[in-house]
């Protein structure tokens, strides 16, 4: 099994678009779309992301991406909501 360290150098900036775009629930068209890329494109991205992460689901690509590097997916663009008022 790969480091955390390891893990993260092998998985491009790219594709860690994809991972947060999929974590937020968006199909391989919308993802395509948001990247300017094609959704086969988008599929290639998640067979390559699969195997780097061990698992068997598209859907699990973000949970395991989490787990293996410590990274949450969504962190960036949760962290930049803004406050709700009052909070």
């Amino acid at each position: 099994m790969k480091t955390t360290v390891e893990l993260q150098h092998l998985i491009t900036e790219r594709q860690r678009e994809v991972v947060t775009l999929i974590a937020a629930g968006y199909s391989n068209e919308e993802v395509g779309e948001r990247l300017g890329i094609s959704p086969r494109t988008v599929k290639a991205h998640c067979d390559v992301l699969r195997q780097k992460l061990g698992v068997a689901r598209r859907r699990q690509i973000p949970l395991a991406y989490r787990s293996l590097t410590g990274d949450d997916p969504l962190a960036e663009s949760l962290g930049s909501a803004p406050a709700e008022p009052g909070a």
